[in-house]
């Protein structure tokens, strides 16, 4: 498969909050969110739930729920990030299990949200190329993005830049600010994807 596309330029991936102090010099980095982030991703994400079909929920939740779902995506051993900008946090993005029960535990599913007045510098890419490369240095095989609005918009597009591609529409499944939406399923191999099988092939439960 061919290399993702770098993140735009003036935007640094780093592993950590403590290498994003080695980047100063940038203007964007994308690091592991802390603590101290998560009163700026409640407030990306309220935008979201109130003025967009990006998440499906309708209230937004409190900062004590998204702290206990960031708190679930670490104990899964996936990454959540976020990217800060000029010392404030334009977006973040997660990867969460595509489905609860075994059988899918190779699979995950992406999670980008930005900033709506930070759009338009290349924010979403740099954050899905980082969530990408770090999915990949775990035993997670294939990523799923599920796209609002039937995949057309930009995030279709920034996900095919990513190697994504389309795997369905599922038709008007959702009902939100009056209208029915359409969602578009899309997919993209991590690593060796089905060309190998897995290091453990059985859940630790069966063994």
């Amino acid at each position: 498969m061919p290399l993702p596309p770098r993140p735009a330029a003036g935007i640094v991936a780093v592993s950590s909050p403590r290498s994003a102090t080695m980047s100063a010099a940038a203007a964007c980095v994308v690091r592991d969110a802390t603590e101290s982030d998560l009163a700026a991703i409640h407030a990306i994400y309220a935008h979201h739930v109130r003025h967009s079909v990006a998440s499906f929920e309708e209230t937004p939740p409190d900062v004590d729920e998204l702290r206990a779902r960031r708190d679930a995506v670490l104990r899964h051993g996936l990454p959540y990030l976020v990217a800060e900008c000029d010392g404030r946090i334009a977006g973040y993005a997660y990867a969460t299990p595509y489905r609860t029960r075994s059988a899918y535990r190779h699979t995950i599913e992406d999670s980008i949200y930005i900033d709506d007045a930070q759009r338009g510098r290349g924010i979403g890419r740099a954050l899905l190329a980082a969530l990408i490369a770090r999915c990949e240095t775990g035993p997670w095989r294939q990523m799923i993005a599920v796209i609002a609005d039937g995949g057309t918009g930009g995030s279709t597009s920034l996900h095919r830049a990513f190697g994504f591609e389309a795997a369905g529409v599922l038709k008007a499944v959702g009902f939100k600010h009056g209208r029915w939406i359409d969602t578009a399923l899309m997919q993209r191999a991590l690593g060796d994807g089905a060309r190998t099988l897995p290091a453990s092939p059985e859940p630790v439960a069966s063994r």
